[in-house]
């Protein structure tokens, strides 16, 4: 039979949401760079950030040149998405000290972590070149993919701390997070 496991190594409750708003937040934003992409300059439509960050890894570690094209874009997806949902798992401890409504809040924190990402950390590590170095083109796709990256963390974590709609709330997503509209 299966056997229950410890509490210390279940997964809280309270990471559910924020973590599932990062995945669902990054699959939305992932559909949208690919949409956009399609938009660029011809010159302009080769790999979009996630897969240049994710190769240049591979590179580092000395993986690259093993992997096939499968494995690539794999590898891509895996890092991309466990990014965004581990970051977007950030908001909902955030939001209450964000002045705003929820969307704007998301919108901000988007351009946040765009910001720290492509102007900060990135760049520093050698991962990818900072994003003055972009053409601006692309620099604006990456902007709007990280407005609808924060839009729909924010929308999914907003919902889920007003409750079902009949009157009674949800659990704190956050311990220590106050719903939406509550002191």
């Amino acid at each position: 039979m299966f056997t229950r496991q410890p509490d210390e190594t279940r997964v809280p409750m309270g990471l559910v949401i924020p973590l599932l708003a990062g995945f669902v937040g990054t699959a939305v934003m992932t559909v949208a760079m690919a949409a956009m992409h399609r938009c660029l300059p011809a010159e302009q439509q080769g790999p979009l950030p996630p897969r240049q960050i994710s190769m240049a890894a591979a590179e580092r570690v000395g993986v690259k040149n093993r992997m096939d094209e499968q494995t690539r874009f794999s590898t891509t997806m895996a890092l991309h998405f466990g990014y965004g949902t581990v970051v977007g798992a950030l908001y909902a401890p955030l939001a209450d000290t964000m002045p705003g409504c929820s969307s704007f809040k998301g919108m901000a924190f988007g351009v946040l972590v765009w910001a720290g990402s492509y102007l900060g950390w990135l760049p520093m590590s050698g991962l990818l070149s900072s994003a003055t170095r972009h053409p601006a083109a692309r620099n604006a796709l990456m902007m709007a993919a990280h407005l609808v990256w924060g839009s729909v963390i924010a929308m999914i974590v907003e919902h889920a701390e007003r409750g079902d709609g009949n009157g009674t709330e949800t659990a704190r997503i956050v311990p220590g997070h106050r719903p939406v509209g509550q002191p």
